[in-house]
């Protein structure tokens, strides 16, 4: 039983090899690519519009909705990276309908691949909202001997990124192997269309904590945006409400 699409191999050369991992996930990132490119060249601001734009539309207010909901006061700005994730994440288990496919995410290099993007947002959107010196200071709170502390936070929660999202799409492809050797074969396939539901939820969870991140990340700024009386000293304070 093939534990990883790591382990099917249809070219190699020396240590250079391509696997089903690398293949379907540039695969995938194409079909990504071509399919925005095909919906979003003829968009509509009118009453009459394609099905195809009322669903993007769709994927696009409720994911803006869901970030805002998260704590980001500007969704908008986060989009095109935690959209690109779920939608990676949701279409890699979407297309697991198709025979002889497996998708990408059961492989751990791929979910480690995912988490160090998440990794490496995260620094990234808290220092261009709260500059260098300010988010280099979160990671001395409430005491500069919490630094080490934090540090290990930051790597350890990537880690279980990458370990959760591979888990449980591996966990389920194994259980659908299994299943086809023992079970009438009817039964698979209401565990195949679970096992899809169970993808799209593992692709909002990541999704979301890849939010809740950033939110963490961002919240100094952000936080003095949205409360104006945040900025005020005490003295300041006094006169506003008095």
């Amino acid at each position: 039983m093939r534990l990883s699409t790591d382990d099917i191999v249809f070219w190699r050369d020396g240590f250079v090899k391509l696997n089903a991992t690398i293949l379907y996930t540039w695969g995938l990132m194409l079909f990504l690519a071509a399919g925005s490119w095909l919906i979003t060249r003829n968009l509509s601001t009118g009453l009459h519009r394609s099905s195809w734009q009322n669903l993007l539309e769709i994927v696009v207010t409720s994911l803006e909705k869901q970030i805002g909901d998260v704590g980001l006061a500007r969704p908008r700005k986060y989009l095109g990276f935690l959209g690109t994730l779920f939608l990676f994440v949701a279409s890699a288990n979407l297309f697991t309908i198709v025979p002889g496919y497996d998708p990408p995410t059961g492989s751990l290099s791929t979910t480690a691949a995912l988490a160090l993007c998440v990794l490496t947002a995260v620094p990234i959107y808290g220092v261009e909202e709260q500059g260098l010196l300010s988010y280099l200071e979160t990671y001395t709170e409430p005491t500069v001997m919490m630094l080490p502390f934090n540090i290990i936070s930051e790597l350890s929660r990537t880690l279980a990124l990458a370990v959760r999202l591979f888990g449980n799409m591996m966990s389920g492809s194994m259980i659908l192997a299994i299943l086809l050797t023992v079970t009438p074969f009817v039964f698979p396939i209401v565990m195949s269309a679970l096992g899809l539901l169970t993808g799209m939820v593992q692709a909002y969870i990541f999704t979301i904590l890849a939010a809740v991140y950033i939110a963490a990340a961002t919240r100094g700024r952000e936080s003095d945006k949205d409360d104006p009386q945040s900025s005020l000293t005490g003295a300041e304070e006094t006169a506003f409400h008095g």
